[in-house]
């Protein structure tokens, strides 16, 4: 049933949306937030991802970094008070090079990192011996990051990733967690303290004078003065229904999962992330015809460097997640989303670079599943959390990749805009009005529209 009126209501409820609710609802002592889906919540996007966190993002500036630490601390606080309900781990991620170049990358960028707040860089060999991370929990772990630059103390710890591997980047404040169990529990807390589900759609927004007054739901509407933008792939549709253009795009990302049935990688893994352009692997002959033919020439050819993957699953589960970010092409969302027939295949051929046992599953695979969803990203891949400039309009969103790991910091601060709370330094780093500063646009030039994205 939708209500007359509502104190807030958010269009998405998605991990944004429900963080949004939650924060205003259960922290902030808001009555009457309404949110708005059509669909289940996080179904849209938010069950699509990886499901994992991490503190080490580049620059320039810190605000990524003091913004990802305070939404795992948020994180590690719902741990404690749920017994780690959404089963939260610290394994980490690991990034692996064959390329010397890339191994002194890794001590630039490490010591960059580090220095914008993610934590120590440790090398190794050094003072201190390599600490791998526990299979489960969070707590008491090192964060910053521990590079490895000998090759034999990355086999002994790691025998399954290719001989060729000469360094390793171990960050550490990073890992992942079940995020239907987050979102269930941050939903059951918010609709406890009030917070409302409508299962319908927003047609549109009403306004006067530049101000919200309601939120059109089917043929009924919600009288409220505040509205929040929570949609995710849909935010920029959402937003122009206020006359309101977003700088956003989004991105097709796919994944895969299927059986390790033969137990390649151990199920205590961190994330293993390659750092090197990949040749997928073929036999000779099979390079040699896909080359020959100007249809398959491509596969033959040298692919981007992020191949990645980890194991996914409780006790008994065998399975692997593996992603890899080859072709990506900013493209309007369509449901479902539609993936090459051939992306599987790739996905795994790539993977056996890394880890070469995986090369058993590509004419074997077993329980092999495609999936996906989109990134709805800004141009240079920051979030939008902030008031439109409609009076009364919110956005929680451009979370692209992210949106799991940074939905509980992102959530926080809606609700300090919607409040009128205590802002924190990093607000304005997220603030749609940046865009109106000419000198933030001409720096935003230079910078690397996929930087911090796997």
């Amino acid at each position: 049933m939708v209500p007359n009126k509502a104190s807030v209501v958010i269009c998405g409820a998605g991990i944004a949306g429900i963080s949004a609710a939650y924060y205003l609802a259960v922290r902030n002592g808001v009555r009457d937030v309404v949110l708005v889906d059509p669909r289940p919540p996080l179904s849209l996007t938010s069950d699509k991802s990886t499901e994992a966190y991490r503190n080490w993002w580049p620059g320039p500036g810190d605000e990524m970094v003091r913004f990802m630490n305070r939404s795992i601390d948020l994180l590690e606080e719902l741990a404690r008070e749920t017994g780690n309900r959404f089963l939260m781990n610290r394994r980490g991620y690991t990034f692996f090079t064959a390329d010397p170049a890339g191994a002194r990358a890794y001590e630039e960028s490490g010591r960059m990192i580090s220095a914008l707040g993610a934590g120590a860089l440790r090398i190794h060999p050094g003072p201190n011996a390599y600490r791998p991370s526990p299979g489960e929990g969070y707590e008491d772990q090192p964060t910053g990051a521990d590079l490895i630059l000998d090759p034999a103390l990355i086999r002994q710890h790691y025998p399954f990733i290719a001989e060729g591997a000469i360094a390793m980047l171990h960050a550490r404040r990073c890992g992942w967690l079940s995020a239907q169990q987050l979102g269930s529990f941050l939903l059951e807390e918010a609709r406890r303290h009030g917070a409302r589900l409508v299962p319908a759609g927003v047609t549109g927004v009403t306004l006067d004078g530049g101000r919200v007054t309601g939120v059109c739901v089917g043929d009924e509407t919600i009288a409220t003065e505040a509205f929040v933008v929570a949609a995710g792939p849909l935010a920029a549709e959402v937003a122009a229904m206020m006359g309101v253009e977003l700088p956003l795009h989004n991105e097709l990302h796919g994944k895969i999962s299927f059986a390790d049935y033969l137990g390649i990688v151990p199920r205590d893994a961190p994330l293993m992330i390659w750092s090197d352009p990949v040749s997928l692997v073929w036999s000779d002959e099979e390079r040699a015809a896909l080359a020959a033919d100007e249809e398959t020439a491509w596969l033959a050819r040298t692919f981007p460097a992020g191949v990645h993957f980890r194991p996914e699953g409780g006790a008994g589960s065998d399975m692997l997640l593996g992603l890899w970010t080859y072709d990506v092409e900013v493209t309007p969302p369509t449901w479902p989303p539609r993936f090459p027939e051939f992306y599987a295949e790739i996905v795994l051929r790539g993977l056996a670079r890394m880890a070469p046992g995986l090369a058993a599953y590509i004419e074997r695979p077993r329980r092999l599943y495609v999936d996906g969803g989109y990134y709805c990203k800004t141009p240079e891949n920051r979030p939008l959390v902030s008031p439109l400039p409609v009076t009364g309009a919110y956005i929680i969103g451009a979370l692209s990749g992210f949106g799991i790991m940074a939905a509980q910091a992102a959530g926080e601060l809606l609700a300090a805009h919607v409040t009128g709370g205590m802002l924190p330094a990093y607000s304005d780093a997220f603030h749609v009005a940046r865009y109106d500063d000419p000198r933030y646009r001409a720096e935003m030039a230079a910078w690397d529209s996929s930087a911090g994205q796997l």
